[in-house]
């Protein structure tokens, strides 16, 4: 979770959890499971790097399984067919001898029925390879905030947090997402080096949570490097309407605050729970649905960055800065009449509107949701141009770039 301090067992971590009360159970049907190729066209991967993950849980349930070509070409080593019946103590216990005390560090295990992939990131990390931790919950919450996003998105999930360069290396991947660092975005190495062979060589982009407190994003390891999209909180849609909440300051964006997320230890539970932890991975899947979208208009039915390119083909080449600087155009202030004074919420309690004058200054180039999509792909296919922002903004977020770039150079 972001405020939670990257290090070996024997370090000291320091752990903030930002969540909510539970709401009522939400329950669906299973369907039959399909395996066919027919359906398979264009997709993008994006790979959430946290605690682990819940596959039992109805938010990542498919009818139709990943065809066995997508498979090979990724490199699975490993299906595991989960159990369908039971509660999720049941499920998890009766695949121990099949699936979980199975999975090696080198295995990539595709669990079927599901679009997700995982592996593990850190040898060791847990008891149980992928599977979210019994205490914590984190990756299972990151992850449905990214499929809440985007529905379709393929999951590459990388348990523990050295699975950066895992993600990194993998030519397949087209965003990585990571929630993760220290509380206060105090100035320590973390996981730069890997984001920056992510975005710089293989050309993927790497979304990355500013901290909880409002403390600059600029030194944050996560969402500080230039090369990485830093995201701060703001609240979509709460008690007050529209407000910023107290984290990360001068980042790129904002995205939504508090969302009601899967459980990790159900099948079918969800809670409410807030923090840039989960602002961020809604940004990936934003994005991914823009790469996917655009693949699907042009013919691409790769993915990762190839000769530079997260869409390409004959008639695209659409790079991770084209993708990056068009949601920044696209992203939108929200207006001060949107804010209602009600009662505090969320974990800071100092919620305010966004500002109509320089309101750059508290949400970056603006606020990321699934509602600019198209406007993103109609500029980036040329049907509709987006235009720069006005000066000020501009000037401004130039400097914090300025900053960020000085800092990490």
């Amino acid at each position: 979770m972001k405020g939670m301090a990257k290090g070996l067992p024997s370090f000291l971590i320091i752990f903030i959890m930002i969540s909510g009360c539970l709401d009522d159970s939400i329950t669906s049907e299973s369907n039959e499971i399909e395996i066919q190729e027919d359906f398979w066209d264009s997709y993008s991967v994006v790979a959430p790097v946290d605690t682990g993950i819940n596959p039992y849980h109805d938010h990542f349930q498919k009818n139709q399984s990943l065809p066995q070509s997508f498979l090979d070409e990724f490199g699975v080593t490993m299906t595991c067919e989960l159990t369908q019946t039971g509660t999720w103590e049941e499920r998890v216990e009766a695949d121990r001898e099949t699936c979980w005390n199975l999975i090696s560090f080198n295995d990539t295990v595709y669990f079927s029925g599901t679009w997700i992939i995982g592996a593990m990131g850190e040898e060791g990390w847990s008891e149980t390879p992928i599977l979210d931790d019994p205490n914590d919950g984190h990756g299972t919450a990151v992850t449905g905030a990214v499929i809440d996003a985007n529905p379709d998105a393929v999951i590459f999930f990388l348990e523990g947090f050295d699975g950066v360069r895992r993600a990194a290396e993998h030519p397949m991947v087209d965003i990585i997402t990571t929630s993760f660092g220290p509380i206060g975005s105090i100035p320590v190495s973390g996981i730069e080096d890997d984001t920056e062979y992510a975005v710089n060589e293989m050309g993927k982009l790497h979304t990355g949570a500013c901290d909880n407190t409002g403390s600059t994003c600029v030194q944050d390891a996560t969402g500080g490097p230039p090369w990485s999209i830093g995201i701060a909180g703001f609240q979509e849609d709460g008690d007050r309407g529209k407000v910023m909440h107290c984290s990360g300051t001068a980042p790129d964006i904002v995205a939504d605050w508090t969302q009601n997320l899967p459980d990790h230890d159900s099948i079918d539970g969800y809670h409410d729970t807030s923090g840039t932890s989960f602002a961020t991975p809604r940004t990936a899947g934003v994005l991914s649905l823009v790469i996917q979208e655009l693949r699907e208009q042009y013919g691409d039915t790769g993915s990762g960055g190839r000769n530079g390119s997260l869409v390409y083909s004959d008639n695209a080449s659409i790079t991770n800065y084209d993708i990056r600087r068009s949601m920044e155009k696209a992203s939108y202030f929200p207006d001060a009449t949107e804010y209602d004074p009600g009662a505090n919420e969320g974990a800071c309690q100092t919620g305010v509107p966004v500002s109509p004058i320089a309101p750059y200054t508290q949400t970056g180039w603006g606020v990321v949701d699934p509602t600019i999509t198209e406007i993103i792909i109609q500029d980036l296919d040329g049907s509709s141009p987006l235009t720069d922002k006005d000066f000020d903004c501009e000037t401004y977020m130039d400097s914090v770039m300025a900053a960020r770039i000085a800092y990490w150079s």
